[in-house]
């Protein structure tokens, strides 16, 4: 077979497995974990059953790598975003709200049902611990270069720390209800804590 039949053939594969983890990502903020199915994400994606089985075999298998893959993607776009954000005064406060942005993502929620089902789920724990540590530290390591922070400086680890802990509290929070002016005045007065503490260091 020549390398010109087998090209297309990747590339139909790869637009296959593309469809599928969309449209898993989908289902998974529609309907939650407990009521995403494989056949419903194959009828999302216009996939058959048995291609769909063939690349993820288990539903497990499916939801983790379409987690897995629009994070990593998600995380490359913010990592584009926040290389944008002027420098200069209001950088913190642009800054702060990229990241309030990232954790209000469909991808966010996604992976908030992952993290609710891998609970109870020993098995589900095991492939989802991994990914959150690796996509924790990516986070945090952006945030540093974002906010020009000098971890050597006693306290800065634990704002930056603190800054991702409230993105993601008050993401959790807009799974709820959408509250975005509250969430913005709430961003807002963090920047400027932030920017009081590490403008004085």
């Amino acid at each position: 077979m020549s390398s010109t039949t087998r090209t297309p053939q990747a590339d139909r594969t790869r637009a296959m497995r593309q469809r599928l983890l969309e449209a898993t990502v989908e289902v998974l903020v529609e309907r939650g974990f407990s009521g995403t199915s494989t056949t419903l994400v194959s009828e999302r994606a216009g996939v058959s059953r048995g291609a769909q089985l063939h690349h993820f075999p288990t539903k497990n298998d499916l939801v983790v790598a379409a987690v897995e893959h629009l994070t990593e993607r998600r995380g490359a776009e913010l990592a584009q975003t926040l290389a944008t954000v002027p420098r200069g005064a209001g950088r913190t406060k642009a800054v702060v709200r990229v990241l309030g942005d990232h954790f209000t993502s469909p991808v966010f929620a996604a992976a908030l049902e992952l993290w609710v089902a891998a609970r109870t789920d020993a098995t589900l724990l095991a492939a989802v611990a991994p990914l959150e540590q690796r996509v924790g530290r990516e986070a945090h390591r952006l945030t540093v270069d974002a906010l020009g922070v000098d971890e050597q400086r006693p306290g800065d680890r634990e704002l930056v720390q603190a800054t991702l802990d409230l993105v993601r509290g008050l993401g959790l929070a807009a799974t709820i209800t959408d509250d975005t002016r509250r969430r913005t005045r709430i961003l807002d007065r963090w920047a400027a804590t932030l920017d009081a503490q590490l403008g004085a260091r």
